[in-house]
């Protein structure tokens, strides 16, 4: 019989990417993760030893504790935070169960960008539209929950990414932007190793609304009219962009597990 507070990897799995998904620790002693220097996505690192700064870090969260088995170190950390109050779950198998699972992403840590002020931080070219929207969502919900995303005029995207220790992202040049006839959002699944079928189907449109090649998914001419609107109905970027995320949630639910439904009136009338 499972233990009450544990989850196995499947269904772990299925909570990555969702707005309201638990804090996922990963607790690996150094000596492990040097070994295979990977993240369950949305994971944060935090040394076992350290209770009283991870309640801290957790906020009173829902979390999930990751060690490399699933045994000792997750396992004593959450009936610990239990104990005082937290609601926490310790992953059946730790690493090497959530390895196990067919087709489980797993993000290098090498490729996240050092943190500063203990957040990622990427700057990007003011008024979104479509792919300086949809790559913080993908940040937001698989790399880093607290990264911050600034917007300035393109001509200073260098230079405030040089003054302030950001990674910029969406501009021609960078890294983190288009690459021959992909987006941003592609380059970003590729180098953080997130290429999962919801993922590559929500980057299709994506991709066919930001370079207007609607005829590469039917979805895109909708996409392109909400993210013209949502640029038209908020002058502040931040704002655009807090409401953004809840457009690209409600698409990544839709690429994941609805794109096969379709809508009729009457409402019983047959495809």
């Amino acid at each position: 019989m499972a233990a009450p507070n544990e989850i196995v990897p499947a269904q772990l799995l299925r909570l990555i990417g969702l707005p309201d998904a638990p804090v996922i620790v990963d607790l690996c002693t150094d000596e492990d993760f040097a070994a295979g220097p990977y993240l369950i996505p949305g994971s944060v690192r935090h040394p076992f030893r350290d209770v009283e700064g991870l309640k801290t870090r957790l906020a009173g969260r829902a979390c999930i504790l990751a060690c490399q088995k699933g045994l000792k170190l997750s396992q004593g950390l959450a009936a610990w935070l239990r104990a005082d109050g937290i609601d926490a779950q310790y992953l059946q198998g730790g690493m090497h169960g959530w390895r196990a699972l067919d087709a489980a992403p797993r993000v290098p840590f090498g490729a996240i960008p050092e943190p500063v002020g203990g957040a990622t931080l990427w700057v990007t070219r003011h008024r979104p539209k479509i792919d300086r929207i949809a790559c913080p969502w993908l940040i937001r919900r698989f790399v880093d929950r607290d990264a911050r995303f600034l917007f300035v005029a393109p001509s200073e995207v260098e230079g405030v990414a040089a003054r302030f220790g950001a990674t910029p992202f969406d501009i021609e040049g960078a890294f983190w932007s288009h690459q021959g006839d992909k987006c941003s959002f592609d380059t970003m699944l590729g180098a953080f190793g997130l290429a999962t079928p919801a993922l590559q189907r929500l980057a299709k449109v994506i991709r066919a609304a930001d370079t207007n090649r609607h005829d590469l998914a039917p979805e895109a001419a909708g996409l392109l009219a909400i993210s013209v609107g949502l640029s038209r109905q908020y002058r502040d970027d931040s704002r655009q962009l807090d409401a953004g995320l809840a457009l690209y949630d409600a698409l990544y639910r839709w690429a994941r597990d609805g794109q096969g439904e379709g809508h009729d009136w009457p409402a019983e009338r047959k495809a």
